[in-house]
Parts: C-alpha cells; sequence; structure tokens
C-alpha cells in the first residue's frame, strides 16, 4: 500500500508518518524542504524517539521524499497513491489544493480506483475545506466525478510534537500519547486498515472534546504563562495560580460539552486531569511563546477559546475561566509573532473593544465581551 503525505515537518514524520508505517503503508512524504527531502531519500528511514522515561526509538523505514515544488512528481505519486494525507497547518491547505486538484484529475483520466484525502490538522472540518478548496475551479461536471470516486473524511489528530533541533535532521521526539479519530463515513470505497487510528460514525463530538480541552487547556496555559514570565509549558501549568486558572477554563468548557453531547461528567472530568498531565511532561521541553503563536487564529469566533465561551452563554454557564484566557490572548505582546504584533497594533490604533469584537466577533455590550473587558484589566494588575 502507498500513502502520500503533504509535511514531511515534526508532526508528519513523528505522528502521522508513523502511524501510516506502522499500518503497513511506504509513505512518500512531500515538503518544500529540499534538505528533509534529500535525507529522506538518501536513507530511507528516520528515528521517532518518545518523550517519557523509557526513552524508546521507534525506526520507522520504508519512506521517500518529493519537493512539493516538483508538480509532475507529486501528480506521479499520487497517481499511484491508495491514501493522501497532510499535516501542513490550516493555512497551507489552500496551497497544496491546486496540486491535489490536478493530480486528481490527472489519476480519473486512467482510473477509477477510489483515493481518500484525509486533512490532519489543528482544525475543525480540515478535510472538508480542503475539498472546497480542490473544487472551486472545477466544473459540476467534474466536481460530480470526484466526488464518485474521491473521499475527504474529516479527522481530529492530537498528539503534542514541540519545537525541536537534532544533529540528525530527520529524528524527532513525542510525547507517547496520541489519538487518530476519522469520519469512517466520509470514505469513498472501503475504510483503510490503520490499526492505531480510530474510526467513529459521528466526528464531532471528538472534535469539540479535543478542541475546548487539548487545545483551550494548552492555549490558556500557555498566554498565561507568557504573561507571568515563565518560558515553558511544563512549568506553566505546575503553577499554581496558571493551573487554576487554567482549570477554571476547562471545567467551564467541559460543562458545555457534557450538555452538549452526554459525555459522563466524571469521565469528562478524568479526560481533564490526563491532559494536565500531558502538559506537565518534564521530557518535553515545549516553549510558551510556540504553543500561544497565531493568537488572532485562537481567538477566531469558532476556535478553542470564543466558541466554548459563547456556547457557555447559551447553556447558562458565566465563562470567567474562558474569559480570562481570552484575556491572556489579548495581552500576547511577543514580537517574534506576527500575529501578535498585528494584534497589539489594532488594541493601539481602534481600542481593546473594538478589536475584540473585530476578531473574536463578540459585539460590544455583550455578556461575553464585558468579561473579557474586565479579565484584561484584571490580569494587567497582576505580574
Amino acid at each position: 500500500m502507498r500513502a502520500v503525505h503533504f509535511g514531511a515537518g515534526n508532526i508528519g514524520r513523528g505522528f502521522i508518518g508513523l502511524l501510516l508505517r506502522d499500518a503497513g503503508y511506504d509513505v512518500c512524504f512531500v515538503d518544500v524542504n529540499q534538505e528533509i527531502i534529500d535525507e529522506i531519500n538518501r536513507r530511507g528511514e528516520y528515528v521517532v524517539a518518545i518523550a517519557d522515561q523509557s526513552r524508546e526509538e521507534i525506526v520507522v523505514t520504508g519512506v521517500k521524499g518529493v519537493n512539493s515544488l516538483d508538480e509532475a512528481a507529486v501528480i506521479s505519486a499520487i497517481a499511484e497513491a491508495d491514501l493522501v494525507t497532510t499535516a501542513v497547518g490550516p493555512n497551507i491547505l489552500a496551497r497544496i489544493a491546486p496540486t491535489i486538484r490536478k493530480a486528481i484529475m490527472e489519476r480519473l483520466t486512467h482510473s477509477q480506483k477510489p483515493l481518500n484525502v484525509i486533512a490532519c490538522e489543528n482544525m475543525v472540518g480540515g478535510s472538508t475545506i480542503l475539498k472546497g478548496y480542490v473544487m472551486e475551479t472545477l466544473t459540476e461536471a467534474e466536481q460530480l466525478q470526484v466526488g464518485q470516486f474521491v473521499g475527504f473524511p474529516d479527522s481530529a489528530v492530537d498528539r503534542i510534537v514541540p519545537n525541536q533541533q537534532h544533529e540528525d535532521k530527520l529524528r524527532v521526539e513525542v510525547e507517547p500519547f496520541f489519538e487518530w479519530i476519522i469520519d469512517q463515513k466520509a470514505f469513498v470505497g472501503s475504510v483503510p486498515t490503520i490499526d492505531k487510528a480510530h474510526f467513529v460514525d459521528d466526528l464531532t463530538p471528538f472534535i469539540e472534546r479535543k478542541l475546548f480541552t487539548v487545545n483551550t487547556g494548552h492555549a490558556i496555559a500557555a498566554y498565561l504563562g507568557y504573561h507571568f514570565g515563565v518560558p515553558m509549558i511544563a512549568d506553566s501549568i505546575t503553577d499554581e495560580r496558571i493551573r487554576r486558572m487554567t482549570m477554571e477554563a476547562l471545567e467551564e468548557s467541559g460543562a458545555v460539552l457534557v450538555k452538549k453531547y452526554g459525555f459522563d461528567p466524571e469521565a469528562h472530568r478524568a479526560y481533564i486531569h490526563k491532559i494536565l498531565g500531558r502538559f506537565e511532561n518534564p521530557y518535553l521541553a515545549d516553549e510558551v511563546t510556540r504553543i500561544a503563536r497565531g493568537p488572532i487564529r485562537k481567538l477566531g469566533a469558532k476556535d478553542r477559546l470564543v466558541s466554548p465561551a459563547t456556547q457557555a452563554i447559551g447553556y447558562g454557564i458565566e465563562p470567567k475561566g474562558l474569559a480570562n484566557g481570552m484575556a491572556a490572548a489579548l495581552l500576547f505582546n511577543y514580537e517574534g509573532d506576527p500575529e501578535a504584533v498585528e494584534l497589539q497594533g489594532s488594541i493601539q490604533e481602534i481600542g481593546l473593544g473594538a478589536t475584540i469584537t473585530k476578531y473574536c466577533g463578540i459585539e460590544e455590550g455583550s455578556e461575553i465581551h464585558q468579561l473579557v473587558m474586565e479579565k484584561v484589566e484584571e490580569l494587567r494588575g497582576l505580574v
């Protein structure tokens, strides 16, 4: 079996590529980094190290690489693939879509073998969004043809892979925990056998559970860590004040999930504590500035901070902790992050209240808008 995976970075190699290879796929990585592609092709293998006391090292074999700028080579690889996956970042999906579109149309000229494309991104509905980019310039007849033979199953992915540098350019360290959940109803043809993935009929509860727990908690611990001058996430989440604030937000988002999807309250509380334990992993040297990067995206109306807070209001839950997390994100003034620079510029130019409305989609005068304004002032007084 053959898989083409877009993104040969740490997540691509240390998570999706590893699981695909474990499932018996020969993996062709597609990436713009020629140095990494050359090294993959030279060695045909790389090492994934597990960041825990075991220090287990897994050698991933049977891999090769193609530069994403070599469109003909990418199209050729997809023509022979059984599966296509991505781990390139939400903002890059639109860039790779034209190549995927060309590859699909070329493939359909000589094969009606089903193909499924799974976007393994830290976002809701990544594959559906990628499908939209692929379909947008096709004729109605072409869209019908693609829909008949190509599936775009959405998925939820979860594994912490920090920034890292090693003498071995391909080596990657990852946390022991991982979760790859895939919507099995969206496949065209048979559902592939990937032993370490979990296939479900309804992905939505799992996506929101992960987004409103892992992503929400990680982001809030990072923004608060930055605000209070704690550089590493493991130290941030073990700081008593930051942990209490993060836990308050996760209890609120958890209450939303329990009401919305009927999760067992005690089981979900145990899930929260499990997630916090992952953040504490002393073997993961993860900086809060990495986790906090992209505050504009993370403050979006449908993302990890605003969405659970607005849903909480709808369920009669006052989202004080979530508002505090949003406030910390608004105070993230790290000059090394373009989105943080833009956000701070907006606050200076049009004011905090208008900035909240502009980036969070929250109207001035609303309960949550007032809460966030109050929390910003509270945090400004805390150092």
